[in-house]
């Protein structure tokens, strides 16, 4: 019975639209949030300002980080031309056998990826000649990108779309028969973070207690945000992130128990280099007109 029961779980979740929402809203919230409270009093005031005048009733980074997949969502029921346009602007996907390389034309033709969408939408930003309703929009696409190229299954392999093919089945304390069918970028997307049991706000604590990121200067775009899709891409080989080779799995395919505790600090790194590295273009991208 309990076979027949993990088989109906895992084909449930292969019939399951892949949604492909790097970190949940909590994980880009959270990068919202870290940022806000590294940037100068100019760039926070400018944000804002930017954000009230869009008409937003908390105008903070963390309340807007999960725009972007709003907006794909809503493309996705009921059609939407913005969310069409950026679909494809939340990842960008590496054949397997390149070893990460970014070729534009390869991975990203026509700007149509995370890395290129994070440049063009700062440079939008940074544009004090447009008006102020698209710079807003400019900057909520840039907090929930920069977010984005720092999940490492946000900068996989195409030949699995960035593990949402990746069919397996982890314990957790929710499901009914006490296994749950997802697929490993839902495990990177929601289950890391969630599997902590915090809530935002001590999540953003305990973030700020970790260790400080090193991150060195901002690099011209595209070049920087280029870099840290590549970095992510990287990351799924050194830390071994795929639980086992695509071609060969376990019976079953359940995900061993320690995987959660093993990789999650891995992901609170990636949060806090994100949210580093968003204060940092939006420093740049909002300072006062010289």
């Amino acid at each position: 019975m309990k076979t027949r029961i993990a088989c109906l779980s895992l084909l449930l979740a292969a019939l399951l639209p892949a949604t492909s929402q790097a970190w949940s809203r909590e994980g880009h919230q959270l990068v919202g949030e870290l940022a806000q409270r590294q940037l100068s009093d100019e760039a926070a005031a400018e944000v804002t300002r930017l954000l009230t005048a869009d008409g937003q009733p908390e105008p903070t980074l963390a309340a807007i980080a999960a725009w972007a997949d709003e907006l794909r969502a809503e493309n996705r029921e009921h059609g939407n031309e913005l969310g069409k346009l950026s679909e494809r602007w939340h990842y960008v996907n590496f054949a397997r056998d390149a070893d990460c390389a970014f070729v534009p034309e390869t991975v990203c033709p026509s700007g149509n990826c995370v890395a290129d969408a994070i440049a063009a939408q700062q440079a939008i930003l940074a544009d004090r000649s447009r008006s102020d309703a698209e710079r807003a929009q400019a900057l909520k696409f840039v907090v929930h990108f920069v977010g984005d190229a720092h999940q490492p299954m946000h900068a996989g392999y195409g030949d699995d779309r960035g593990g949402n093919n990746f069919q397996l089945q982890l314990r957790t304390r929710t499901a009914r028969d006490g296994v749950e069918g997802s697929n490993l970028h839902r495990v990177w997307d929601y289950h890391l973070l969630a599997s902590a049991g915090l809530g935002r706000d001590a999540y953003a604590e305990t973030l700020l207690r970790g260790p400080t990121p090193v991150i060195a200067p901002l690099a011209p775009m595209p070049d920087a945000a280029r870099a840290w899709s590549v970095e992510s891409c990287r990351l799924i080989v050194e830390h071994a992130v795929y639980p086992w080779p695509p071609n060969d799995p376990p019976r079953g395919r359940v995900l061993r128990d320690d995987y959660l505790d093993r990789h999650r600090p891995l992901a609170e790194e990636r949060l806090r280099q994100a949210a580093a590295r968003l204060a940092a273009l939006l420093e740049e991208a909002l300072a006062p007109a010289r």
